[in-house]
């Protein structure tokens, strides 16, 4: 029976392990044993335990109840957490999932007491290391065994950083086994689309209507803690509800929120709460996201997961940031990258709209069967 040891903590993570726990519930129960580790980084009910529930993931094995703190004290705390946990269950592989702090802390404790770490959306790069996400993901990626990348430049981007695509068994952090196996999330929409479809109410309960809103999401550091950045976007998120006159879903990341009576200019801030046509929620449960990702007209978001969502339900995106590690969907042209820059958006808008009819969108993120690929590649190599 093959050990792993699940690391989770923020919400895309969770909602990515669901695909690999679901995958072991199915095919490799009898082959499989998973422990799932929660850090803690994303601790409060909506943007953790409610996921938990609502995807069907085992409950955590453990909960480090690490909560929020800056970089260096809440890495610290994940890796002397994880480490105790490691060295007593002793799995056969630690699973890592994307980039965040939790990430970077289970992939160094693992690394250090010679745990195998296998890396879930690993080759991801948005070649700007002011991002801690990019630092995360490097490091990451160089202390594993097993990596797995979702899309074919992830890939590449590992043979550029030196990595072979011609090691074979037995892997190790110095002879690592690299794989572009398709997006884990991916599966999660195909599997939750129709689930969405039944349970959400999310729709109903807005007064929404299929492909006459946009969905936006804005949550990132670097244009939530800028007042200038936050105020250009909201200047141009309300020019566009206001030109276009159609509704404009916001479910707000709680850090956001508290952020607009400090950082958004007063002027803007009064336009914004004015504005009939933007309505800003609490954050909504993954099978919601799904349902208006499903059923919105475009997407604007600052989030590499709403990006890659808005792709596989074919809607256009405005990217909000300077880069994007899922070039793909750039160069496809079904996103567009304009930065905290008002006239970018605005003129992205329009194009994107004028557009959306001619846009096509190439399945670029594999046959939505990322997750049994990975665990056979763990079988075969545990």
């Amino acid at each position: 029976m093959l050990k792993i040891t699940t690391i989770i903590g923020a919400r895309p993570q969770i909602i990515k392990a669901a695909a690999i726990s679901r995958a072991i519930r199915n095919r490799f129960s009898d082959r499989i044993r998973e422990l799932i580790v929660h850090t803690g980084q994303h601790y409060d009910n909506s943007m953790s335990q409610v996921f938990i529930d609502e995807l069907g993931i085992p409950q955590p094995d453990y909960n480090l109840n690490i909560g929020s703190a800056s970089h260096g004290k809440q890495t610290a705390g994940m890796i002397t957490g994880i480490e105790e946990i490691l060295e007593k269950e002793k799995p056969d592989y630690l699973l890592v999932y994307g980039d965040t702090n939790s990430t970077l802390a289970a992939a160094i404790a693992a690394s250090k007491i010679h745990i195998p770490v296998a890396h879930v959306e690993a080759g991801l790069r948005s070649f700007n290391k002011s991002m801690p996400e990019e630092i995360n993901r490097i490091v990451c990626d160089h202390v594993s065994t097993l990596l797995f990348s979702p899309t074919p430049t992830g890939y590449n981007n590992l043979l550029e950083e030196g990595f072979s695509a011609n090691n074979k068994a037995p892997f190790t952090p110095d002879h690592p086994g690299i794989f572009h196996c398709g997006d884990v999330m991916y599966d999660n929409s195909l599997f939750f689309k129709e689930i969405a479809a039944e349970k959400s109410q999310v729709l109903t309960e807005n007064n929404l209507h299929d492909k006459n809103f946009i969905l936006a999401t804005i949550h990132r550091n670097n244009n939530t803690d800028q007042p200038e950045r936050l105020s250009a976007i909201f200047r141009a998120l309300n020019s566009i509800a206001a030109n276009y006159r159609i509704p404009i879903l916001l479910p707000l990341h709680p850090r956001t929120s508290k952020l607009l009576d400090k950082n958004l200019e007063k002027e803007i801030l009064d336009k914004i709460r004015t504005n009939p046509f933007i309505q800003i929620t609490p954050p909504v449960s993954f099978l919601d996201m799904i349902q208006l990702e499903n059923h919105c007209q475009m997407v604007i978001t600052d989030s590499g997961g709403v990006q890659k969502e808005a792709y596989f339900f074919k809607k256009p995106c405005i990217i909000l940031r300077p880069e994007t590690e899922w070039k793909e969907i750039v160069d496809a042209g079904t996103g567009i990258i304009a930065d905290a820059n008002e006239s970018i958006i605005l003129e992205s808008c329009q194009q994107l709209t004028e557009k959306s009819s001619m846009l096509n969108y190439p399945p670029i993120f594999g046959d939505g069967a990322a997750a049994e690929f990975i665990c056979g590649v763990m079988l075969e190599n545990g």
